[in-house]
């Protein structure tokens, strides 16, 4: 079943010029790229990306975090993959969400590391699971932006404009 993930490399991992290494790995899944971007994330994209988290002590550290001010890179790379069993694929090449029990040879086991603050610096994200990966994806691309249609959307006139939204 084709799935949509999305995919960011975190400021860390730009910061440490991880970006070719990380595409590489993440070739070996063998799914097609169907939407990329810099994004320069906001603090409200930030907390509404993580709101999940927002009742946990380090919500604020994560939100600086995303936003690329622990690195003074205020930015992150936003990807979305598509085929057959595309969350599990990035996921598992992932690794685990904590560095120091992440395989080793995945890539948050090779390039991540725990702050002294215990902010989990893992360089990447990978959606969970298809009702996240869509909320997320929604939250980071426009329709147009994707070379596909992943789900539902309509037009609206804006100023005399025309723009697709999501439905």
């Amino acid at each position: 079943m084709n799935q949509a993930v999305l995919v960011l490399i975190k400021p860390d991992g730009l910061k440490k010029s991880l970006t070719g290494n990380i595409l590489t790995r993440l070739s070996e899944t063998k799914l097609e790229i169907v939407a990329a971007k810099m994004a320069r994330v906001s603090k409200a994209l930030a907390e509404e990306h993580y709101k999940h988290l927002k009742d946990k002590p380090f919500f604020p550290e994560i939100v600086k975090y995303l936003q690329g001010e622990l690195h003074d890179r205020k930015k992150a790379m936003a990807l979305i993959y598509w085929g057959e069993d595309a969350i599990k694929k990035c996921r598992e090449l992932a690794g685990s969400t904590n560095p120091e029990e992440a395989e080793s040879t995945s890539i948050r086991g090779s390039y991540g590391r725990i702050t002294t603050s215990g902010v989990y610096e893992n360089v990447i994200h990978v959606s969970s699971n298809e009702p996240e990966a869509e909320r997320e994806i929604k939250l980071w691309f426009n329709p147009e932006e994707i070379i596909v249609d992943l789900y539902p959307k309509k037009s609206i006139v804006v100023k005399e404009h025309k723009k697709s939204i999501w439905a």
